[in-house]
């Protein structure tokens, strides 16, 4: 009869071997040191997205305040080469924060910056209105 790893024969109970544990160890050792580098650098990566994804809303916003200009809407956010301002580009986004950040920049070229234990860029299309 067979139960899980135990075999019974003739009343004689045999299992796995110390070496055999050891092994298994060994192995999973490997494996997990092998594993561990690919996710210690996820902060940096996981940093850049969100700086990326901010960017992109802001550029997003910008693009939809140029099409309400163009339509003479009075939503309608003036944009000039010197508002790459945290207050003017937080206009665009309806509320949200940009504190985090620093601007910096003309427009249409405003760049984001994200500094915490590294720097993190990004670049932003803010078209003039």
């Amino acid at each position: 009869m067979k139960t899980f790893g135990k075999q019974i024969q003739n009343g004689r109970q045999s299992g796995f071997t110390l070496i055999e544990l050891i092994m298994v160890i060994v192995i999973i050792g490997i494996l997990a040191a092998v594993a561990v580098p690919k996710f210690t650098d996820l902060t940096t990566d996981a940093s850049q997205a969100a700086v990326d994804g901010i960017a992109g809303a802001v550029a997003s916003a910008a693009a939809t305040n140029r099409a309400l200009c163009a339509a003479n809407n009075a939503a309608c956010v003036t944009i000039t080469s010197s508002d790459c301002t945290a207050t003017k580009l937080e206009s665009l986004l309806d509320g949200s924060s940009l504190a985090l950040y620093t601007i910096s920049g003309t427009a249409p070229s405003c760049v984001l910056t994200l500094t915490t234990d590294t720097t993190i860029t990004a670049t932003v299309n803010v078209p003039l209105t």
